[in-house]
């Protein structure tokens, strides 16, 4: 039997893989699960796992993670994979695939194929509010949006942060994730925006300095400052469309947009046009070294 794994989502294929593994040593034994990384191994290598006879053991398990990365094998893979030995089991760990190769297609087609997507803002702020609730905690979906807001929708991230937090308190609010969690960089630039859109000069030079201090550079923060001026950009030309519509057809997550609105009200086309060129201007002259990034930056945030 084959097994094939696949997607984004790393949290998910991996807890999928840890219980197969676990479901395998119960019936089996621990002795019997093999571990291959296709960028590491050579073909004979992966040739001779596939077709070997279980020893000491009914039944063995290989895992065979990223064999694609190794070029024989992909030339190879159908005659080889047609070839395992019937006491083996084999799990294909694939974590990006082509769609346009006949790699994908045959293992979609000749494997129990299971593909594990990035969820969205949504899905995964009712599955940190099921997990915490699972664990005995508590968290509202309002405080798990949150939470996304400061630390990402990295799913692996996202469980090491809950479990943390239940740590220190099985009661999870905005005041304990403030206390024990970090903002991802674009979490913060967006609250550097909105302060500054508000004309909260402090707050915004105090936000600026927080990313410094977390080792932003100038150059990263233009970046983040630009992507989220096109944000704002595509919300603008849009008009009247729905937050779906935009996010369907600019490739932008709703979750996202849905944060920008509020700022987009505050400026109209001709001004965001003019903080778009002003920050190319910057950009410009900081390369050529012919300003004080930190002091141009901030000088350019307070004009808001």
């Amino acid at each position: 039997m084959i097994t094939t794994l696949t997607g984004e989502n790393s949290y998910a294929w991996g807890e999928v893989l840890s219980q197969l593994i676990d479901d395998f040593v119960a019936n089996y034994s621990a002795l019997s699960v093999e571990r291959l990384d296709g960028e590491e191994v050579d073909l004979a290598s992966i040739q001779q796992a596939l077709t070997r006879i279980a020893f000491l053991s009914t039944h063995q398990l290989l895992i065979l993670r990223t064999p694609s990365k190794n070029k024989q094998f992909l030339e190879l893979y159908e005659s080889l994979l047609s070839t395992i030995a019937d006491v083996t089991d084999v799990i294909i760990v694939e974590p990006k695939l082509d769609k346009r190769l006949s790699y994908y297609k045959y293992l979609k087609q000749k494997t129990d194929f299971r593909e594990f997507p990035q969820l969205d803002q949504h899905a995964l702020a009712h599955w940190l509010t099921k997990t915490a609730q699972d664990q005995k905690g508590s968290l509202n979906l309002s405080d798990a949006r949150y939470l996304l807001e400061r630390v990402g929708t990295n799913q692996q991230l996202l469980i090491n942060e809950l479990n943390k937090l239940l740590l220190y308190d099985r009661q999870i609010n905005r005041q304990t994730i403030d206390l024990l969690t970090e903002p991802i960089p674009q979490s913060s630039i967006f609250e550097l925006l909105e302060a500054a859109f508000n004309g909260k000069n402090s707050q915004t030079l105090h936000l600026y300095s927080q990313q410094r201090l977390l080792k932003v550079e100038p150059q990263q923060i233009i970046a983040m400052i630009a992507w989220q001026l096109h944000v704002l950009s595509v919300i603008k030309a849009a008009k009247d469309r729905g937050s779906d519509q935009i996010a369907q057809e600019a490739g932008i997550s709703p979750y996202v947009l849905r944060k920008s609105y509020v700022i987009t009200h505050k400026l109209n086309l001709a001004e965001l046009k003019k903080r778009v060129s002003d920050l190319m201007t910057i950009d410009q002259r900081i390369k050529r070294s012919l300003i004080d990034p930190d002091e141009a930056l901030q000088h350019y945030l307070l004009r808001f």
